[in-house]
């Protein structure tokens, strides 16, 4: 028995606010602190964890940081993971929010927390290519269609001094304004090949509104709560939650803050939007998709909920 828990820390230095003194800081006592340079290095790092049997493993960075780790250590720890430390230091920290994380979070008062025994379970999407499952990914949210133009729109924000819920709120007004006044040409409103197979093997309808083998948007996620106020998934009770907007047509971009607020009406759900739990999600799409802010390419995939993790919380 330990006389105090051993702590894996990975430090992204290329995170927000990672930089200067932030970035340079030495761990307290009790802590293994890697600092990787590459991805391809986590795997490494992650192993060397395990084989010290560190109790937590507690991640300094941004959703993509989180992303990364979650994805190299699934070799690793399979579905027995370590407790996890969420340290919101990146551009966009959604997984932190859902979490209820302080914005200036810092490792010693998540060692604190540790005392108090709060925890809170996520499990992250596991994103898998259909014909080799161990090519996977993992994260929180998944976007393809238009909701590549708001990443991209996203990463501009950042540019201006925007983070966290700042950028969700810019880029959800200026998207759908972008999509409602532009023409019919226009990248807002452009479809993606796409075709979702719920878990019963069926193919999700089209309800109109463009070509039958398009959609406009799709989202998939396992948070609980999202930010600037959004709550797209209130009636979901499933662990992955989708929505999907079929088309791009005015009469449903216009009832978008209901979409956003959780509160569709059935005429909503008639002029082609979808919103549903499940347990996996088949995904041919022809062009690439954001998950946590990085494009994966366009393929054949499977989508699921992975393990329950357990998060160290105030």
């Amino acid at each position: 028995m330990r006389s105090r828990p051993l702590v894996g820390l990975i430090r992204n230095g290329r995170s927000h606010r990672n930089g200067g003194d932030r970035g340079r800081k030495d761990p307290p006592a009790g802590v293994i602190l890697a600092t990787p340079h590459r991805r391809s290095e986590l795997p490494q790092i992650l192993a060397d964890f395990a084989s010290k049997r560190v109790d937590y493993i507690a991640i300094d960075g941004g959703d993509g940081t989180v992303r990364d780790v979650l994805t190299c250590g699934a070799g690793v720890f399979g579905d027995c993971w370590p407790m996890i430390i969420v340290l919101p230091n990146g551009k966009t920290n959604a997984l932190a929010l859902d979490l209820g994380l302080p914005a200036e979070w810092t490792l010693e008062q998540a060692l604190a927390a540790v005392e108090r025994g709060k925890l809170a379970r996520r499990q992250p999407l596991v994103i898998a290519q259909r014909d080799n499952p161990c090519a996977q990914v993992r994260g929180f949210v998944l976007g393809g269609g238009v909701f590549n133009q708001v990443v991209a729109l996203g990463q501009k924000s950042h540019k201006l001094g925007a983070f966290n819920s700042a950028v969700i709120g810019l880029t959800a007004v200026w998207s759908v304004a972008q999509a409602i006044f532009g023409f019919t040409n226009n990248q807002w409103r452009r479809g993606t090949r796409m075709e979702i197979r719920t878990s019963d093997g069926n193919v999700l309808p089209h309800n109109g509104g463009a070509p039958a083998d398009e959609r406009y948007l799709l989202l998939a996620s396992t948070l609980q709560t999202y930010p600037a106020g959004l709550d797209p998934f209130r009636d979901v009770e499933a662990p992955m939650q989708v929505a999907v907007l079929d088309n791009s047509r005015r009469s449903l971009l216009f009832r978008l803050p209901a979409i956003f607020c959780g509160t569709a009406s059935q005429a909503t759900r008639d002029r082609g939007y979808h919103v549903f739990g499940d347990t996996s999600v088949d995904l041919d799409i022809a062009d690439a998709f954001i998950l946590d802010g990085e494009a994966f390419p366009a393929g054949n995939y499977r989508l699921s909920a992975g393990p329950k993790l357990r998060f160290v919380v105030p």
